[in-house]
């Protein structure tokens, strides 16, 4: 079995256009997308039709859920530039995303950030020096009750795969769209990987283990930076470009 998993794609269509071709060279058995499809200056719309006619598990990061709170404190400036371009069909596939979803069948559970939360980060801890990787008890305790032996996550943008004492093993693709971003929450911390690639990540399931492979994939960035400045977010231009905040 083999799994291609994606999250974080940020409206950046011609980032998940180019994963897509890469992965459909490896024969995968299943997309898996982790959330915060749309939310950014860039192709919401056009991402959101692309993902609405795909024969995918997708579930709803926390930029989804912001989208749908427009007009309220929680929907951000990315997530109100969203909105503004989507239709009512595009809000309604939305709503219809979990948050937290369990293929038993495979014993695989998928969350954006955490089991319990998916502002929380699963893999990195914040701290007020910065965003450092997470120790083995972090993870951990972030698994909680959870018993799956592959957990799938998102949200940080931050390619990753920890395999925890338990054997469990945790995986997070990356971002395809958006490779470097800043937050003051807890703490101003960064998260940037050094390259303005799209990642996603490919799993095989051989004799009931999994391994993975943590994928690059390179795509002409500068049209999505270009839009990005075009909107006036000089911080996401940067980004795109160079997968570094500054």
């Amino acid at each position: 079995m083999r799994l291609a998993v994606v999250s974080d794609i940020h409206g950046n269509l011609p980032a998940l256009e180019a994963v897509m071709a890469h992965c459909k060279r490896h024969g995968v058995d299943q997309v898996i997308n982790l959330g915060d499809c749309l939310s950014g200056p860039l192709l919401p719309l056009e991402t959101a039709q692309f993902l609405m006619a795909q024969d995918w598990v997708h579930l709803a990061g926390n930029h989804d859920h912001q989208i749908l709170a427009y007009g309220t404190p929680a929907c951000t400036d990315v997530d109100e530039v969203a909105y503004e371009q989507l239709g009512a069909s595009e809000l309604a596939w939305l709503k219809t995303l979990p948050a937290v979803k369990l293929i038993w069948r495979s014993g695989i559970l998928l969350c954006h950030g955490t089991p319990a939360n998916d502002l929380e980060y699963f893999l990195e801890t914040v701290e007020s020096t910065g965003a450092r990787m997470a120790s083995c008890q972090e993870v951990e305790a972030r698994l909680g009750a959870t018993q799956a032996k592959l957990i799938l996550c998102g949200h940080t943008h931050k390619p990753r795969a920890v395999r925890v004492t338990s054997g469990q093993l945790v995986v997070n693709p990356g971002s395809v769209g958006l490779p470097a971003f800043d937050d003051a929450i807890p703490y101003p911390h960064v998260i940037q990987t050094g390259s303005p690639d799209a990642h996603y990540a490919l799993l095989e399931r051989v004799h009931n283990e999994w391994s993975v492979a943590l994928v690059s994939v390179p795509y002409d960035y500068r049209p999505m930076a270009k839009l990005a400045q075009s909107r006036h977010f000089y911080d996401w231009a940067h980004a795109l470009e160079t997968g570094y905040v500054s």
